[in-house]
């Protein structure tokens, strides 16, 4: 997998900023993309959200970009920006034609090193608006929209950081002052808690000194040490009932699996995919095509930082119960057990995830999404073909394991039934 083999730089600031330089002239274009170690993991009950709220305020200004520039900035040379925040991290991203580069280099390192003194009860007061409306849109009022937190809350313990969603809850957003943004910020979005990847068509030396012109004179403060935390497990099933505006059943199957790049990781991920991946996988066949019980099925292998969950989804066809879905799942994944997987299935799955790997490639935006990916997670940049490795590894009797091992324990079992329901 030669073409895997990407060539690289990466060095530290001063101040602890982790740099890693990726050059690619196809295009006369380059991204920014920098990974702040902090997402909603890093927070505590009655104090979750700020995470993602503090994502919008990096938006709202700082001392030398007014509110609403850096997006007008970026815009009107021709590139794109955006944000996002997870359970581990928070991220922030440009895209902009070649000669560019220092502008979002000076934009991203104002707000790294400038952001309190612009700060204001205003700005803040806005933002937690739009995010209370965020939530209550996405999850509050959306069919099925308050499932995933259900199913969390009640997977891992309370205090587990991996228990609420990253969003948080109404009463915390609503409830955060200037003094809880101005702690958040100080505490994390220093130089030694990121990471920024430069990645397309740039002069490395030029890119090297943009880079300490802007950041190097940003204060490194502490270090934040990530804490560490047992591995969860369920002592007996949970069976919840939640009553919803949705016209169609579903249920919800919840395992305690494997975090991100562990042992079993990337076996969970093909089993999920050869249980739903496709129209020929074993229970969209089964369910939806061939018995006609479900109107939709997915599976998918959530894998973080600290934890992992493995998660089946069915939505029932009218007066199908749920309880039938429920065993044709587990019929399913007991007759993997006995009988194994094809090497068709493994092969075809296997090729799926190397196309996804090759096509990810040819985009920028995603090469250096990935970088900082494989960085934080791996502290090795291009660990593609090691990630890689993991998927052509995978056997019959690895997925046979996993099922064993992670399948047969004890699990949460949501069903959402409409409210009409007796």
């Amino acid at each position: 997998m030669d073409l895997l083999n990407i060539k690289y730089e990466k060095y530290k600031l001063a101040n602890g900023l982790e740099v890693i330089l990726y050059q690619d002239r196809t295009l006369p274009v380059v991204a920014a993309n920098i990974w702040y170690k902090v997402g909603s993991a890093n927070e505590r009950r009655g104090k979750t959200g700020i995470a993602h709220l503090f994502e919008h305020m990096m938006f709202q200004g700082s001392v030398n970009v007014p509110k609403e520039k850096h997006f007008k900035y970026i815009q009107e040379a021709g590139g794109s920006l955006n944000g996002s925040t997870s359970l581990d991290r928070t991220n922030y991203f440009e895209k902009v034609p070649s000669n560019f580069l220092e502008l979002i280099l000076w934009l991203e390192s104002d707000r790294m090193g400038f952001f309190l003194p612009a700060l204001t009860q205003e700005k803040l007061s806005n933002q937690i608006d739009v995010v209370r409306n965020e939530r209550l849109e996405r999850y509050d009022n959306q069919p099925y929209g308050l499932a995933w937190e259900i199913l969390v809350s009640n997977l891992y313990a309370n205090d587990h950081p991996y228990s609420w969603l990253t969003i948080g809850s109404v009463d915390d957003i609503t409830s955060f002052t200037l003094d809880d943004v101005s702690s958040f910020f100080k505490k994390y979005y220093s130089p030694k808690n990121a990471s920024i990847v430069i990645a397309g068509d740039f002069d490395s030396d030029q890119a090297k000194d943009s880079v300490e012109k802007y950041f190097s004179g940003i204060p490194g403060q502490n270090h934040i040490e990530g804490k560490a935390f047992d591995q969860s497990s369920l002592h007996e099933n949970k069976f919840i009932v939640h009553k919803d505006n949705v016209q169609l059943e579903r249920i919800y199957l919840a395992w305690h699996s494997e975090k991100a790049y562990s042992d079993d990781d990337s076996s969970l991920e093909i089993l999920a995919d050869i249980l739903t991946g496709s129209k020929n996988s074993r229970l969209y066949k089964e369910l939806v095509f061939e018995k006609e019980i479900a109107h939709e099925v997915t599976a998918y292998q959530f894998s973080g930082k600290l934890a992992g969950s493995f998660i089946i989804i069915a939505t029932a066809k009218p007066d199908v119960k749920l309880s039938e879905l429920k065993e044709k799942i587990l019929s399913e994944l007991d007759n993997i057990v006995k009988s194994g997987v094809t090497e068709k299935e493994l092969q075809r799955s296997k090729n799926g995830i190397k196309s996804g790997f090759i096509y990810s490639m040819q985009n920028i935006d995603s090469m250096a999404d990935q970088l900082n990916s494989y960085n934080f997670y791996l502290n090795e940049p291009a660990s593609f073909n090691l990630d890689l490795k993991r998927y052509n590894n995978v056997n019959s009797g690895n997925i046979k394991n996993v099922i064993e091992k992670y399948l047969t324990k004890p699990y949460v079992e949501l069903h959402v039934i409409p409210q009409t329901t007796e």
